[in-house]
Order: C-alpha cells, then structure tokens, then sequence
C-alpha cells in the first residue's frame, strides 16, 4: 500500500497530473473560501445574545467552528471535485504503470459525478453531526480518521472500479477487501486534512486507489 502512495505522489510532475492539479486547486480554493464565506454568513445573520461584546465572542468561536468545519468538511467535498476530472489522471497512470490494459469501460460522467455527490454529501452531513466530537482531544483523531476513512476509502474505490468493472462487481470486490479499503481511505482521509497541501492531494488520492484497485483485481484474476 506505501508502495502504491509513492507511486501515485512520484506521479505528480506529470502533464496530465499538473494539468488536473491546476484545475483542482482552483476549485479547490473556491471551495474552501465558500465553506468559511457560509460559516461567516451564519454567524453574522445569528445574533443569540443581545449584549453586543457577548455576540462580539460568539462570532469569534464561530469562526474558529467554521474554520475547523472547512477543514473537516474538506475531505467530503473533495470528491465531487474530482469526480469532474478523474479520466485524464486514471489514463495517465494506467499509460505509465499498467500498458496492458485495453481501454475503460465507458463510463458517463454523470455516473461518477452522481456517486461522488451521494458520498459527499454523507460525509459533509456525518462530519457536521459529529462536529462537537472534533473538539474533544485524542478521541476526535480516531473518530474523523475512522469515518472518513471509511467513507472516503469506498467512494474512491466506487470512482475508480467501474471504469474496469461493471457496476454489478463493485460492491462483491469491495466487501472482499473493505478492511484495505478502509486503510487505503485513512491514507487518504489524512492527506486530505493537510492543510493548504489538500488542495493538490485529490489528483494523488485518485492515482494512489487506481494503484490499490489494479492490485485487488490481479490478486483476484489469479486466485
């Protein structure tokens, strides 16, 4: 799995790679400054005390909620980002590491983007539910890593499969190998909370599963 992440981030200076980089890191940027322009827009439209300095605070705490929240947030809202320009990097690192594949199974956009879509939002809705847990310390380390991971390791893995697989297979090979899956989406989850680096880290989450995904299948053509 440390072999396939070195692969994926090895990768980077590629063509392909620094042209969906530079595609993801602008959205990425106006992503991240509409989670805190929507948490400022809360806070200045919520007044829950009518002592002006008591507000004066709660609107700082607010923004410290609501630049935790766009960290937190992040992650889930990545993958409707990269849903858009997943095929130019799958095609280079499938080009680079695996010529003997013949061409993906044509897979409609809208089909990724709707998968990615339905995951973001689980993942935004559950981080927002469990927010108040992110301030406890220790536990809010193994509760974001154990969810996101979860989360984030399945709608990889659902983005990249059925370019080979036919939808139908997706869901048997993912509960034969969910506990890798889930590992390989704890990698991911924590590349994706770098802050700042996030911005770039979608492309190398989306080469590292193709890598991780490539693997499982050889392992169960030879089985």
């Amino acid at each position: 799995m440390i072999a396939a992440l070195f692969k994926a981030l090895n990768q980077m200076p590629d063509p392909a790679f620094r042209q969906t980089i530079a595609r993801t890191l602008l959205f990425s940027v106006l992503l991240f400054g509409g989670l805190l322009f929507g948490a400022w827009w809360l806070m200045a439209e919520t007044q829950l005390f009518s002592w002006g300095w008591l507000d004066a605070i709660v609107d700082v705490l607010g923004w410290l909620a609501g630049l935790i929240a766009a960290f937190v947030l992040f992650p889930g809202a990545a993958l409707v980002i990269i849903s858009f320009m997943l095929e130019p990097v799958a095609r280079a690192v499938e080009a680079k590491h695996y010529p003997d594949l013949d061409p993906p199974r044509h897979q409609p956009v809208s089909e990724a983007v709707s998968i990615a879509l339905r995951f973001a939002a689980i993942a935004m809705l559950l981080n927002l539910l469990l927010l108040w847990v992110y301030f406890i310390p220790v536990l809010n380390v193994f509760v974001f890593g154990a969810l996101n991971g979860y989360l984030l390791g399945r709608e990889y893995f659902e983005l990249i499969a059925p370019r080979r697989l036919e939808p139908a297979a997706v869901r048997p090979m993912w509960k034969r190998y969910r506990g890798r899956l889930w590992i390989a989406g704890i990698i991911i989850t924590l590349l994706l909370s770098i802050p700042f680096i996030n911005w770039i880290m979608p492309v190398a989450a989306a080469a590292f599963m193709l890598h991780i995904f490539e693997k499982l299948r050889r392992q169960d053509a030879a089985t």
